[in-house]
């Protein structure tokens, strides 16, 4: 009978033993559960990113996946993807401002070397886009977020990709508005706002030096020796003269009332009407020494106060500035410094 008992006893604490045993695998099961449920839920969360959808005055580039060949047209968008680390698989020659026949720009050459691209694919396409050349780069998505492209450039070049085209105008995109465009189309938005805080902790630093330049009225206008009697001037929409208020510069009222397209970003002035640039405490433009003396003799043009008295920032075609007055982040921390002791020293002559 004893036997008996004990055995029954034995049985009974093994059964339970079981049963326990049992609960605590069912429940390190269900906190395995629980504990991958965190990571399915952030793989759904990164899945929800896409498709992205980008609004641009041309219509709309809708990305379903997160770019890997990235091709880019026209001027300096090829610098945005560079300045965020992402080699082009495909981009434009550089048709002004290059010293030999490469299609670069120093910045944009510099940045190649230090991400190792040692054979770009450069589009020569001086005369008009290269479709093929843009297909045949297979490209998952085309930046051209600072461009001029034509709605017939655009419905060809969406056959081929998602096309970030420009905001509202062409040749009017800020370089704020090329980085935020264009990162977005690479599934980069916050490095693309990092970038942007970066360079403007950069513009920041380098004006410390120059506080003359706040306030100063400037007007950048293009002179033709070959023809003194029509002037061609940058508006505030046009992204050189957009930098040149970042700088704090700004526009005087007397060229702004005379604009009557808000979306164009050049306006023609007559040499009639020059008493138009009397407020403007400096000059930008392109051009050299000997185009500053043929209007400063001018018998109009002369007139100009910032003329008569130097306070001319021209910009030569032999220097790496005369195409940086488009800026962007590449092009901007390589030639802020000359461009500022460009602009500081006009200003400085109002003082002489």
């Amino acid at each position: 009978m004893q036997n008996k008992k004990s055995f029954l006893l034995m049985l009974t604490l093994t059964i339970i033993t079981i049963f326990a045993l049992v609960g605590c695998s069912g429940q390190s099961s269900k906190e395995e559960e629980v504990e991958k449920e965190p990571a399915t839920s952030t793989e759904t969360e990164t899945d929800s990113q896409y498709p992205i959808t980008i609004k641009h005055a041309l219509g709309e580039a809708v990305i379903e996946a997160k770019p890997e060949r990235v091709v880019t047209i026209q001027w300096g968008n090829q610098d945005v993807a560079l300045a965020l680390g992402v080699v082009p698989v495909g981009f434009s020659a550089a048709n002004f401002g290059v010293q030999d026949d490469s299609g670069l720009l120093p910045w944009t050459k510099e940045k190649l070397d230090e991400l190792g691209a040692t054979d770009p694919n450069v589009f020569q396409d001086t005369d008009g886009l290269d479709f093929e050349a843009i297909s045949d780069a297979n490209p998952d998505v085309i930046l051209a977020a600072y461009s001029g492209i034509t709605a017939e450039d655009y419905e060809t070049l969406t056959q081929i990709a998602p096309v970030v085209a420009y905001p509202t105008a062409p040749w009017a995109t800020t370089w704020r508005e090329q980085v935020e465009l264009n990162a977005q189309g690479m599934g980069m938005k916050e490095e693309g706002e990092q970038l942007i805080k970066d360079i403007e902790s950069l513009i920041d630093e380098k004006l410390s030096a120059y506080p003359q330049i706040e306030g100063k009225k400037v007007v950048w206008v293009n002179f033709s020796a070959d023809d003194l009697s029509q002037l061609h001037i940058y508006t505030p929409i046009d992204s050189r003269v957009s930098f040149l208020e970042e700088l704090g510069l700004t526009y005087p009222e007397s060229v702004t009332e005379l604009i009557t397209d808000p979306s164009s970003y050049s306006l023609k002035l007559s040499a009639e009407n020059v008493e138009a640039l009397f407020d403007a405490d400096i000059i930008v433009g392109y051009g050299d020494d000997a185009l500053y003396e043929t209007i400063k003799a001018d018998p109009l043009l002369g007139k100009i106060p910032a003329v008569e008295r130097g306070s001319v920032a021209f910009i030569t075609s032999d220097t790496p500035l005369v195409a940086a007055g488009t800026p962007n982040p590449l092009s901007i921390a390589y030639t802020i410094d000359e461009y500022l002791e460009l602009i500081g020293g006009a200003i400085d002559k109002i003082e002489e």
